[in-house]
């Protein structure tokens, strides 16, 4: 419970570890939507740049300005190789503007494929490498399964992901003192800035929202039968976390992949993580730690978040040594 508490409290701080400028970029879509990259340092006008990208994903209502965000940006560019990080923001996230009705749910990998496209396009030299966090992680493990043998990354880290987001969505649900007085109040109220913020481009939605209920709402599994449910044509909220689960698409993944789960995450429960699939898959490795909580993992007696390091290296590790194979065409 400590590590998720600390993990929050620490969400907007600045220190040596996470004080970093972006430098933004908005990506229109095909479908009208946008969605901003943050790039640290600032994008490189030269598309022979050959550094390696990290491409990161923030949890539901996080973005770039997350602390563990700011904190493996800086450690990505400080360490190892010396990767260049571009965080994307999802649609109407950090002040990236919602031009389009359509919204960003836990299911649909189509906006971080288009992003992925468009790096590797712009930078063809550049190994590509992906990172997730949270709902982030779920969309990357997901978008790896889809791909397969032709995902464009030379590998991946997944942060608490919720592999099992039903599991996930009854744990969030629960009446206990982190959801009652964290978790559900900072989401819930989240969702409800987001869609007072973009109202006029959200009452065009095909989606005849509830606009009342959804500002009723106290809990994530209302706002998500109230919108993610009826965006995706489904019953439910509990329909929509079975179909968004990353759990059946793990088997699929032919890039290597490193997940870093806690058995004390109150969020993304341990049991849910489909640990038979993590031994008949050699493209996957789990790193599953006793203490750690929600987005956490800080260590000791000034606190720093432990797997900064680990991801630096495992990315290092891969980077290397596809740089000394024969290099293949990469499908996109």
């Amino acid at each position: 419970m400590l590590q998720s508490l600390y993990s929050t409290m620490r969400a907007l701080k600045r220190d040596k570890h996470s004080d970093i400028t972006y430098d933004r970029e908005t990506k229109a879509l095909s479908d009208g939507g946008t969605v901003s990259i943050d790039w640290y340092p600032a994008r490189s006008e030269d598309s022979a740049d050959a550094r390696p990208i990290a491409i990161v994903m923030a949890g539901l209502g996080g973005s770039s300005y997350e602390y563990h965000v700011r904190c493996l940006s800086k450690a990505l560019e400080k360490g190892g190789v010396g990767y260049r990080i571009a965080v994307m923001n999802h649609r109407g996230m950090a002040r990236t503007p919602l031009t389009s009705p359509k919204i960003y749910n836990a299911s649909d990998t189509g906006d971080f494929r288009d992003v992925v496209r468009y790096i590797r396009s712009s930078y063809p030299h550049a190994p590509l490498v992906g990172v997730g966090f949270s709902l982030g992680a779920n969309l990357l493990t997901k978008y790896l399964g889809e791909q397969g043998a032709e995902s464009p990354l030379s590998a991946a880290v997944a942060i608490c992901c919720p592999f099992d987001m039903s599991l996930t969505g009854r744990s969030l649900d629960a009446d206990t003192f982190l959801n009652n007085k964290l978790f559900q109040p900072h989401l819930v109220a989240t969702i409800k800035r987001f869609f007072q913020r973009n109202s006029k481009v959200l009452q065009e939605s095909p989606t005849n929202y509830d606009w009342d209920a959804i500002m009723s709402a106290k809990r994530m599994s209302q706002i998500d039968t109230l919108v993610t449910a009826r965006d995706c044509a489904q019953r439910d909220c509990w329909e929509h976390y079975r179909a968004a689960s990353s759990t059946p698409y793990v088997d699929g993944i032919r890039t290597p992949y490193l997940a870093i789960n806690s058995m004390d995450d109150p969020v993304t429960r341990y049991e849910g993580i489909p640990q038979a699939k993590f031994r008949s898959n050699p493209c996957i490795a789990l790193a599953l730690l006793k203490h750690g909580g929600h987005l956490g993992f800080f260590c000791g007696l000034k606190p720093k978040i432990w797997y900064l390091t680990p991801v630096v290296e495992f990315f290092d590790a891969v980077v290397k040594c596809n740089s000394k194979a024969p290099q293949l065409p990469i499908l996109i």
